[in-house]
């Protein structure tokens, strides 16, 4: 079962998967990559998950935007179209006669290296495209009564460090937020911008509700999130007032509701934060009604996507 903020309930179907490894569908124990890989060496590559709803992969346009956005940003020729990429998504859950509840994990690097070293001109021509499916329910106890938050030392920096608007391969502040998370018995740790303010966690976003409004970070130090922006969209649809502003540690602490969001779990109530405890997610109804709207918004773009 995976641990923290993203626990699934075990299936054993994963062992027998078909992995999508550039353009061959290969069983899992034998999905392998090149040790010269520019994303095994030097972590220079993007990735973006997607979850399988009812056959349909909801918001896939969205993130595939987000990839291109990263390759340009980085200078990586991606060689194919998002189309491209969305049939190879398609094509991975057809071989493996995925249906629903099933989540994918596209990643692609620069290529393979000549030598191991950083420049780009130091790899050959094409790109490693590796596409991992997987059966991946949301565990019922986390989605239901919350998940813990442990707010980490290692902070968000600057975009001049690390531009954390890039779904890159390199994540090692997330993971050393992550082990000191897990170190202080919480499932996942919440991180803070430069300046002390809230900015989001290591692999979700962050928002918390203040008197009827719902607050989450400015943005500017965390990924552009798919989910994030859609309870975004859902706050003002609902007429529930959203900012997006600096908020402190005494807001989180104090505040009458915390959850995250996330691609995998959808919205996730949060019951404490660094060993305060914020209440028990049944009575979080303001986040109840954006997780019931969430889920009919996914709905709606199946019913959609299996009319066209």
């Amino acid at each position: 079962m995976t641990t923290g903020s993203h626990a699934a309930e075990n299936d054993p179907r994963n062992q027998d998967v078909l992995i999508y490894v550039n353009g061959e569908m290969v069983p899992r124990k034998d999905a392998k990559i090149s040790v010269f890989d520019s994303g095994f060496l030097m972590g220079d590559g993007i990735w973006e998950s997607a979850r399988l709803h009812n056959g349909v992969l909801v918001f896939i346009d969205d993130h595939l935007k987000r990839l291109f956005k990263g390759a340009k940003a980085l200078a990586m020729d991606l060689e194919y179209s998002a189309e491209d990429f969305k049939q190879m998504l398609y094509q991975t859950v057809k071989a493996n006669d995925m249906h629903d509840h099933v989540h994918l994990r596209m990643m692609v690097t620069r290529g393979e290296k000549t030598t191991p070293y950083q420049s780009p001109a130091a790899t050959r021509p094409g790109t490693t495209v590796v596409i991992i499916p997987e059966y991946k329910t949301p565990s019922s106890r986390k989605k239901n009564q919350g998940v813990k938050l442990f707010t980490a030392h290692v902070r968000r920096g600057y975009p001049d460090i690390q531009d954390h608007k890039i779904n890159s391969h390199s994540k090692h502040n997330c993971i050393q937020a992550c082990i000191q998370a897990i170190a202080a018995g919480a499932d996942e740790a919440l991180m803070l911008d430069p300046h002390g303010f809230v900015a989001t966690c290591n692999s979700t976003h962050f928002f918390i509700v203040v008197n009827g409004e719902v607050w989450t970070s400015t943005g500017d130090f965390c990924l552009g999130g798919i989910t994030r922006g859609k309870i975004i969209d859902l706050c003002g649809q609902l007429n529930i007032p959203i900012r997006q502003k600096n908020f402190s540690l005494f807001d989180v602490y104090s505040a009458d509701e915390v959850f995250i969001t996330g691609t995998f779990a959808g919205v996730t109530p949060v019951t404490s934060v660094d060993g305060r405890h914020i209440g028990q997610a049944d009575t979080f109804n303001i986040m109840k009604k954006l997780q019931t709207s969430y889920q009919a918004l996914i709905n709606d773009q199946v019913r959609q996507q299996n009319k066209s």
